[in-house]
């Protein structure tokens, strides 16, 4: 999908760096950290509309059903 990212949906990853989110489903409204969680790439977004775009937080991760944007540098392909 994009180049520059490295990624594109399907690949398995890893978060590799700490990530702190505040709306994961199990830890709603505490902070829970990603590192070292396994995900899958929905999508690495590069174009909205037909136009490019350069989001901060391209990547698309979802994590059975919780889903959650990443940078490329962040996570480390599975395998």
């Amino acid at each position: 999908m994009d180049d520059k990212v490295g990624m594109q949906a399907g690949d398995k990853v890893t978060v590799a760096s700490s990530v702190v989110v505040f709306n994961h489903p199990e830890h709603r409204g505490e902070a829970f950290d990603m590192k070292g969680s396994n995900g899958e790439v929905v999508n690495v977004l590069n174009e909205w509309k037909g136009r490019p775009i350069s989001p901060t937080l391209p990547v698309v991760v979802a994590f059975g059903r919780y889903k959650a944007h990443f940078r490329a540098d962040e996570l480390t392909p599975e395998g």
